[in-house]
């Protein structure tokens, strides 16, 4: 089992922990899963993880407020399982975060579903021409008499595919740039929406390219107000870039384990590797790591939690640091594994798919160093 004593910290009170204590023996009893149909699995995941109640946390009802540190704790625990589950999850949590923190009564009825693990999300931001740039986006919408009239393309987008509804962003042309940008809500069976192509990756999921040609939306559609897109978007990943962090630190955790039980019971002239200097050395190194990027994410978290309005500089040192971190980790329990661990089915080859993509989504790795630089500069 892995390192439990980072509970003990004061960033938690006594629900963080027992909810740890509770996913955790969840855990162990439903994954990891199979992934052979990775669209079957993901709904399957969604049901299991609503039926269990963990998605409740996934998003905040009326009144209510997303508790990062929950989030987090979840995102490390089921990533450190099952990626796939920690995939489904996250997505429930950030295809509905802008109705979240800005949605009407109407527009929750789908967070009720997606809470309940009846309906699946997706957050459509990406676009071929725009990824960490999004002030280039280019799918417009337009209002005419019937509401407004969406055209354009989305790509690489996470439950693309499967997903029941997605919250989009589009060009309503309010001022230029970013400030001209509106969120939202579209459910799948919407006419002129369809799947252009599924995109296979490393480490599988539901990933697609997305078009839209003349979908007409009713003007209830419009989450917060027309031109506060990027606003919106800003503030969905201000509270779920950190979780990414979490989620590389859970790979993290998950490899060190791996690392440990394989040192200590690998023999080399008649002894445990693990009583060779430079592979101790190798092992302060990655729980050096790991404990660095458990404090970034924790503190990112605990200062959301604590009220602060905007965390950009907390969320993207913990999301860079624990991502690249957990890169390195991961890459050493892989040559600890020796052969073994470039082999298909050997835990630590699957960690070593699973972590490379988190460098990328939400904000690339040198897109977190400008968001600090500025910070600094500021």
């Amino acid at each position: 089992m892995a390192d439990q004593t980072f509970l003990s910290w004061p960033f938690f009170e006594d629900r963080h922990r027992a909810l740890a204590a509770g996913l955790e023996a969840w855990a162990s009893g439903h994954l990891p899963v199979g992934h052979g149909d990775v669209d079957a699995a993901c709904r399957g995941l969604v049901a299991a993880l609503g039926a269990g109640g963990w998605l409740q946390h996934s998003g905040a009802g009326e009144g209510e407020r997303l508790d990062v540190r929950t989030l987090c704790l979840i995102r490390e625990t089921l990533a450190r399982h099952d990626g796939l589950a920690d995939f489904s999850f996250a997505m429930q949590g950030l295809g509905m975060g802008a109705v979240s923190l800005f949605g009407t009564a109407e527009q929750r009825e789908w967070l009720g579903r997606t809470r309940a693990g009846k309906a699946i999300s997706g957050f459509a931001l990406t676009e071929p021409g725009s990824g960490s740039d999004v002030a280039a986006t280019a799918t417009s919408a337009v209002k005419g008499p019937q509401g407004w009239v969406l055209n354009g393309e989305k790509t690489y987008i996470s439950n693309g595919g499967i997903a029941d509804v997605y919250v989009i962003f589009a060009r309503t042309g309010e001022a230029p740039g970013a400030k001209g940008l509106s969120a939202f809500l579209l459910p799948a069976d919407t006419p002129g929406l369809s799947v252009v192509e599924r995109i296979e990756v490393i480490a599988p999921h539901p990933l697609a390219h997305l078009a839209l040609k003349d979908v007409v939306l009713p003007e209830s559609a419009l989450i917060g107000r027309a031109g506060e897109g990027f606003k919106i978007a800003m503030s969905v990943l201000d509270v779920f870039r950190s979780t990414v962090g979490a989620a590389a630190l859970g790979f993290a955790r998950r490899a060190l384990d791996e690392a440990l039980a394989r040192v200590q019971s690998r023999r080399i002239q008649g002894a445990p590797l693990s009583d060779l200097q430079m592979v101790q050395g190798h092992l302060a190194d990655m729980a050096l790591q790991i404990d660095a990027a458990a404090l970034l994410i924790y503190r990112a978290a605990w200062t959301k939690d604590q009220g602060a309005l905007r965390v950009s500089r907390e969320a993207a040192m913990a999301k860079l640091y624990a991502t690249e971190a957990a890169q390195k980790v991961i890459d050493m329990a892989v040559q600890l594994h020796g052969g073994d661990g470039v082999r298909q089915g050997v835990a630590v080859e699957a960690l070593y798919r699973e972590i490379r993509a988190l460098r990328i989504y939400e904000g690339a790795s040198d897109v977190q160093r400008v968001v600090i630089a500025r910070s600094i500069l500021a």
